[in-house]
């Protein structure tokens, strides 16, 4: 009787750790969002992303005259015509109280939120427009991860910060990675927003997001189709915000 010879299964793609995820996000997107949609995980970039958060909100408290710039913006405001003295001292005084545990809660929360925001609408976008038949804990991998490439911005901010007075940053855009940090000052503010768009950041996580949901479903979804997808939502989304900007100009 002939032998037979039984073939050794191939051996399983070796697991990648969370720092590797979070370094491979930068350099092998792909092989690592192939890992993310197997084994999905989003604790380790929320974490990342919530302590430079903190560390932002802590160095913007320690640079930024909260006082000076709500004191701009009311100035800057249609109806900052029609406050008094004491309207305005007291809108300062409330502002330079508040603003500094804001800037700590928006640090520390504002991925999580993130995360589940558009975690959320990234899952119904792609199961109901591409068929990719997936779950949130994959979906918030994928957008958790997609985003840690922002804390390149967030780090830029940190040194824009200690290399330049506080008073001459624009806090509403600090980081000059879009159209809008161009545009000359009084520049219509659905017309910035607009700009504002046009993000280096934002088509990064735009890129990211596409071949992390296409590794989710390869036989339905290619990385062009998938990058189509995040882009009829980030677009769907600017209309609105540059809509709500143009309405209330």
């Amino acid at each position: 009787m002939a032998t037979m010879t039984a073939t050794p299964a191939p051996d399983a793609p070796e697991s990648i750790n969370h720092v590797g995820r979070l370094i491979g996000v930068f350099f092998s997107p792909g092989k690592t969002f192939a890992d993310i949609a197997q084994r999905p995980s989003w604790i380790a970039p929320v974490v990342l992303m919530s302590i430079i958060g903190l560390l932002v909100g802590f160095v913007m408290n320690q640079k930024v005259d909260w006082r000076q710039v709500a004191s701009k913006r009311i100035e800057e405001s249609s109806r900052g015509a029609q406050l008094s003295a004491d309207q305005k001292e007291q809108q300062l005084a409330i502002s330079a109280k508040i603003s500094p545990p804001i800037a700590y809660c928006f640090g520390l929360l504002g991925p999580i939120l993130l995360t589940l925001i558009v975690g959320a609408v990234m899952l119904g976008a792609f199961n109901l427009l591409g068929g990719a038949g997936t779950n949130f804990k994959t979906s918030m991998g994928i957008v958790s991860h997609a985003y840690v490439v922002t804390i390149l911005s967030s780090l830029l901010f940190i040194l824009i910060l200690f290399l330049k007075p506080a008073d001459t940053i624009d806090l509403d855009n600090p980081v000059a990675t879009n159209i809008g940090a161009f545009l000359p000052d009084g520049t219509a503010k659905w017309l910035d927003k607009l700009a504002s768009a046009i993000d280096i950041f934002s088509f990064w996580v735009i890129a990211l997001l596409g071949i992390g949901f296409a590794a989710t479903n390869r036989k339905k979804l290619s990385t062009g189709s998938a990058i189509g997808i995040v882009l009829v939502v980030w677009g769907a989304y600017e209309v609105v915000r540059v809509g709500i900007a143009f309405i209330f100009s």
